[in-house]
């Protein structure tokens, strides 16, 4: 049984790149393992078998088909083990510089999709898990002295998560996007202090308005336009309407302003025409006799009062 070696892995390589497993098609490969020498075209000296994506690395057994002098010398190098280094040539199909795709020291772009076109056996490499590879149709050698193509990484400050997450809370807090935590922390403080702060005045507002609504409906109850068991009624009512919508309406309870139902006079009402004067409501009183008709028949006035308003008035 051969040497089975490791092709790739997800380390870093000297271009300060990376070449991720998982994104690493194989599949085209398999169906041609060819093995090159030194990546030349040519030069061909075996194939590679039982090649496996496991564990984050892509392994093989390489094959030498002795079928010429170069493949006879290698697998001799191999087997003695001066030859010992094996290099994938891969087409590059995707680069990341998201943080999730870089590593310590890194200063290249990721390669987290590719496809192995094949394999070398090399005799330097630039690390253990040398490679060669494709970029926009120029080809990228990891031995020493060679050229890359690979762009370098822009070194733009990456955006995290969080970065994102602050910022955009900023921006909701009306701060500048540029606002750090220590700013962002300040102003949801201020914010939570003038909530607080609402609320309080709020509450102060809306005891004030109370005792405004209480007075008021006290007053009214003083001057005979309610009863004492009204009170809680017209509080409620307040609350609702307001102070002012509640003095209004209880100015409107005068009554010379809303008594009214048919009343024959007192006997003092001046006769017309031989016959007694009638009125069909208090309104129509003229104001001297309705003082008269309080005064000397509060009966008549009581009913009339509770008539209007559908209670007693205390005379």
């Amino acid at each position: 049984m051969g040497k089975r070696v490791r092709l790739t892995d997800d380390s870093l390589n000297s271009h300060g790149s990376r070449v991720l497993t998982a994104g690493c098609d194989t599949a085209q490969y398999e169906r041609n393992p060819v093995l090159l020498y030194m990546h030349e075209r040519g030069k061909v000296i075996g194939f590679m078998k039982d090649i496996e994506v496991k564990d984050g690395e892509i392994t093989g057994e390489p094959v030498f088909d002795c079928a010429t002098e170069l493949s006879k010398q290698c697998k001799k190098q191999w087997e003695v083990g001066s030859l010992r280094m094996v290099s994938i040539g891969i087409d590059v199909l995707e680069l990341s510089e998201e943080p999730e795709h870089l590593v310590a020291g890194q200063t290249a772009p990721t390669i987290t999709k590719s496809k192995i076109f094949e394999t070398s056996i090399v005799d330097i490499g630039a690390n253990d898990n040398a490679i060669v590879m494709r970029h926009n149709g120029k080809q990228i050698t990891l031995g020493r002295d060679s050229e890359n193509p690979l762009p370098a990484l822009s070194n733009k400050p990456q955006t995290t998560k969080q970065q994102m997450e602050l910022k955009t809370i900023a921006l909701k807090l009306g701060l500048p996007e540029t606002a750090d935590e220590t700013a962002v922390l300040a102003k949801v403080t201020e914010l939570q202090a003038a909530a607080t702060e609402n609320e309080q005045l709020k509450k102060d507002k809306a005891g004030l308005e109370l005792t405004q609504v209480t007075s008021a409906v006290e007053l009214a109850i003083r001057e005979n336009r309610l009863t004492e068991d009204k009170k809680e009624h017209f509080i409620n009512l307040g609350k609702t309407i307001g102070i002012d919508s509640l003095k209004a309406t209880l100015d409107a309870m005068s009554p010379r302003a809303r008594l009214s139902k048919t009343v024959n006079s007192s006997s003092d009402t001046t006769p017309v025409s031989g016959e007694a004067k009638t009125y069909t409501k208090l309104s129509e009183v003229p104001e001297e006799e309705l003082l008269k008709l309080r005064k000397d028949n509060p009966g008549e006035y009581r009913r009339l009062y509770k008539s209007e308003y559908g209670m007693d008035c205390n005379i």
